[in-house]
Order: C-alpha cells, then structure tokens, then sequence
C-alpha cells in the first residue's frame, strides 16, 4: 500500500513509512527472538514486564532529549497514561508471550496480517477516511493467504482442528 502513493504521486514522506516497515521488522524479531523465553519457559509476566521496562530505560533518555521535561499535568492525565502504560500495553505483552509460549512464534506472527485490516477498517469506521479499492484488495488477498495459510481452504487440516 506504500507503493500505490508513490505512484499516484500523493506521497507522504519516505520516512514515516521507513518507520512503519521498520516496526513491521521489529515485530518480527520480537517474535523470533521471544521463542527463547517459550524454550527456557520464563513465566510470560517475567518476560512481558522486563521487556517494557527495558524499553522505558531506553526510550525515557531520548524523549527527554527530544521533548524536555514533561509540563505539569493534571492527574486524570497521568492516570490516563498509567492505565495506557500498564493496563494496554502491559496485559497486551503478557497475552502475547502466553500465546507465543502455547502457539508459537509463527503462528502469532499470523496476527500481524489483521493489523492494517483492523487499521483500515477503524479509519474508515471512526475517522471517515476513504476505502478504496487498493485497501478493499489488500485485504482480500490478507483474507486468502491466512485462509490458505490455515490450512483448510485446501483441505489440508479437517475443519476440527486449527
């Protein structure tokens, strides 16, 4: 989908879509690299809570550098961040290394496919963006690599099992 702006000449800036392809990258090495806690069976809350605060450490020096001190805020906003920091993103990364413990590495990484499906979709729903047939498309063929990916389209799993 970055390539059809390009084309149509609407582009938007090489960088921020380096960006996206690079969180696409990471999130792959994540999964990779999360086999070795599944291997040596780390408790997912151990793994999930080490790898946001590591994170955090490295993150908090630059942000500072870049933004400067945060301004004083009211408490609903730092609750509203806390609930964000340990709720969202805290409880996402224990269900992903649970998952990634029962399922496998490959397996999640199947997930990532729903993501601009899911991004898509709630643009379109919440922030009356355009769905046009490039991203209709996409996500017709995300929908039939998964379906083939399962297994079942081409009948080699019984549909009992996934």
């Amino acid at each position: 989908m970055i390539g059809l702006d390009e084309v149509a000449g609407q582009a938007h800036g090489v960088l921020p879509q380096l960006a996206m392809l690079g969180a696409a990258v990471s999130y792959a090495f994540a999964n990779t690299f999360g086999r070795r806690f599944r291997a040596r069976a780390v408790d997912p809350v151990v793994t999930a809570a080490g790898m946001v605060t590591a994170t955090s450490l490295v993150l908090l020096p630059l942000a500072l550098i870049h933004d400067g001190p945060p301004p004083p805020l009211p408490g609903r906003i730092w609750l509203s961040v806390a609930v964000l920091g340990v709720v969202c993103t805290g409880l996402a990364y224990v269900l992903f290394f649970r998952i990634l413990a029962r399922a496998g590495a490959t397996n999640i990484s199947l997930v990532t496919f729903l993501v601009p499906v899911s991004a898509i979709l709630l643009a379109w729903l919440f922030l009356a963006e355009t769905l046009g047939p490039a991203q209709i498309l996409g996500m017709a063929v995300i929908g039939l690599g998964l379906a083939m990916i399962d297994g079942r389209l081409l009948g080699r799993h019984p549909p009992g099992r996934a």
